[in-house]
């Protein structure tokens, strides 16, 4: 049974992830056997499906760059960058070691290039090319790193440096990377990254081929970031999408050669096979419509800023209920896209999803007459 429920007034709700054993009901980690020593599954929405010693600090090696792409793309869609500038390379990016393109002291290499090659190849020399583009200095990108995953809530990782080459006080934990995995999610440039399986660099003379193999191997699988040095074992970071039903997987520290891959595909062949997506609203569909004062339209559709599905246990009957919560009216000039309120979508009254709502499209500020002759009808309508 569905139940919609809509609440007008100003405000927020924080989401709070439910645990395994609310979305099942039985002691999920007694249910997949792993050699991951850290793993998680979410859903969408964040709750957690399957854990195993997930909250656990752990070095990361180069899924740390799941945090270093997220902050490059962040700054293109801030304007900070754009694709088609040009990095410098500097003699630290030179003196970088582990999975590299080779980039030469000097050489010149554009944003876009830049970060294909840290999303295919993992290469830590464009890796930090890029923070030093953006940042100026490796210190002032792990700060920004840093002060990211606070805004995200994330209680167990701290970065040292951009790339996860093994260094002191570099940890992250299985749940923090799948935080991260969904934030990026958001981005369709980041997942557009993450999700090329071959690229040739420098003008057909470097063939790049994605790490991720589960690109080719696991159907729906769309990202994101392998990891692996002898200190952190394999690690892994990835996300598939089926039937409506997308999961974030994450393990860290597996013993051998592609095991981090192969525990991954166990993770989500179990949450395939256990929990179905169910829609609640699709992205763009029109939520309700508010008024608009001092505008050139004086009401204003508000959407839903992206889908939003709650999972569920296979062959589980529970109460869904729909809230929304939304300013009443609004003040001339609105932008589009602009957040008007929120929708929350709660199961057994639980906060299982959250979305906001924004503005349909952009309406001006109304000249003085506009704004007069508006008033005077209106309280003629009321005096009538």
């Amino acid at each position: 049974m569905i139940i919609f429920a809509v609440v007008c007034s100003i405000g927020s709700t924080v989401l709070a992830a439910p645990k395994a054993k609310d979305r099942s009901g039985a002691n999920t980690a007694a249910t997949i056997a792993t050699s991951a020593e850290s793993a998680v599954i979410l859903d969408a929405n964040g709750a957690i499906l399957f854990e195993k010693n997930a909250h656990k600090r752990l070095p990361p090696a180069s899924v740390t760059k799941i945090m270093t792409l997220l902050l490059a793309v962040e700054a293109v869609e801030q304007g900070k960058i754009k694709l088609t500038d040009e990095v410098a390379v500097s003699h630290q990016v030179w003196r970088q070691g582990g999975s590299q393109i080779w980039l030469e002291p000097g050489e010149k290499m554009s944003v876009k290039e830049m970060m294909t090659a840290v999303a295919v190849v993992s290469a830590n020399d464009a890796a930090l090319a890029i923070m030093e583009h953006i940042y100026g200095n490796q210190q002032a990108a792990v700060d920004a790193m840093n002060l990211r995953a606070t805004e995200l809530g994330l209680q167990n990782t701290h970065f040292a440096n951009v790339n996860g080459l093994p260094i002191p006080d570099h940890y992250m934990s299985a749940y923090d990377t799948a935080l991260i995995a969904r934030e990026a999610l958001r981005y369709p440039l980041y997942m557009e990254l993450v999700g090329i399986k071959e690229h040739w660099l420098r003008n057909g003379k470097n063939w790049l081929v994605n790490t991720n193999k589960l690109l080719w191997w696991y159907p729906g699988a769309d990202g994101l970031k392998t990891g692996w040095t002898e200190e952190a074992k394999y690690c892994f970071v990835g996300t598939a999408k089926r039937d409506g039903l997308r999961l974030i997987a994450a393990v860290f520290a597996t013993p051998e050669p592609r095991s981090h891959l192969r525990e991954t595909m166990k993770l989500f062949d179990w949450g395939f096979a256990n929990f179905t997506a169910n829609s609640i609203v699709e992205q763009f569909a029109p939520i309700q419509r508010i008024k608009v004062s001092k505008g050139m339209d004086k009401a204003i559709n508000v959407v839903a800023a992206e889908s939003l599905s709650v999972i569920l246990p296979k062959g589980k009957k529970t109460n869904m209920e729909k809230k929304i919560t939304c300013s009443t009216w609004l003040t001339a000039p609105v932008m589009k896209g602009q957040k008007c309120g929120e929708m929350l979508a709660l199961q057994d009254g639980k906060i299982v999803g959250k979305i906001d709502l924004i503005a349909e499209k952009d309406v001006a500020k109304a000249g003085f007459t506009k704004i007069f002759t508006d008033n005077v009808l209106e309280l003629f309508k009321v005096t009538k």
